[in-house]
């Protein structure tokens, strides 16, 4: 597994913050997805307390809004600028790494989405997550799994996220987090693809979104024709050349 420093990945999105939003389309799809499905378990309408890890620019954080109403509503994220979101989204921001900040007292939603995959220990993440959520409260998270950019990886690219994880390794990390049972309600992951025309398209929609944090890779003129080269060879068709995207999800409950 690789390790990535939180200032690096801090670095990456805060540069890429404006262009984020309209970039990460996949990003923001997950986010719909995830709501879409955390009412139609049976969510409440209103939660007192919500809590939302990396907001970003607010892709999860629209959809939310859209669905539920708050008491009360924090945002976290790395990068200063998210504050932007906490703003238009009328909540309170609460900047820094989520692993080491204070967290509100006893939310009764935490949701994240396409976050937890940037922290080396997401079960560690997921199990602050579980003790810290109000009794009854409700957990809505996603990640990515190892297939995740995987033409990527093949080709011997570094930019792969550290925290990559099956969906076992998320409802293990809730289940047995030894804060109180939980209902795991829905647990899963898919592969779907974007298309690009050719890889110097790829690269560009990864340096748009900020998610090629852990690339430790300097180009050549040399380096590239031969990157550019293996990846049409081994991936490219008709359509183009793709890039694989695996989101996984957990939503869960906490018992009363």
């Amino acid at each position: 597994m690789s390790t990535i420093s939180i200032d690096r990945v801090k670095r990456s999105f805060d540069r890429s913050f404006d262009s984020y939003h309209e970039a990460a389309s996949q990003q923001a799809l997950i986010a719909q997805q995830l709501v879409a499905r955390l009412s139609e378990i049976g969510a409440p309408e209103h939660f007192h307390r919500g809590f939302e890890i990396g907001c970003g620019t607010g892709h999860l954080t629209q959809a939310l809004n859209k669905c539920f109403s708050f008491s009360s509503l924090t945002l976290n994220d790395l990068v200063p600028a998210a504050s932007r979101t906490a703003t238009a989204a009328a909540a309170h921001f609460l900047p820094g790494d989520a692993r080491d900040i204070k967290w509100p007292d006893s939310p009764d939603l935490i949701a994240s989405a396409s976050t937890i995959q940037w922290t080396n220990a997401p079960k560690k993440l997921l199990n602050r997550m579980a003790h810290a959520l109000a009794p009854g409260g409700w957990l809505a998270i996603t990640g990515f799994g190892p297939r995740h950019y995987c033409e990527l990886t093949d080709l011997g690219s570094s930019a792969q996220a550290p925290g990559l994880c099956e969906p076992h390794v998320l409802a293990d990390a809730v289940g047995h987090a030894g804060a109180g049972e939980f209902d795991i309600l829905d647990v899963g992951a898919e592969c779907h693809r974007l298309w690009f025309d050719t890889p110097k398209h790829a690269l560009r929609h990864l340096r748009r979104t900020g998610v090629n944090a852990g690339t430790t890779n300097t180009w050549t003129r040399a380096s590239f024709a031969r990157f550019y080269d293996s990846y049409v060879q081994r991936f490219g068709c008709t359509r183009g050349v793709p890039l694989t995207y695996q989101p996984t999800w957990i939503i869960a409950r906490k018992l009363l």
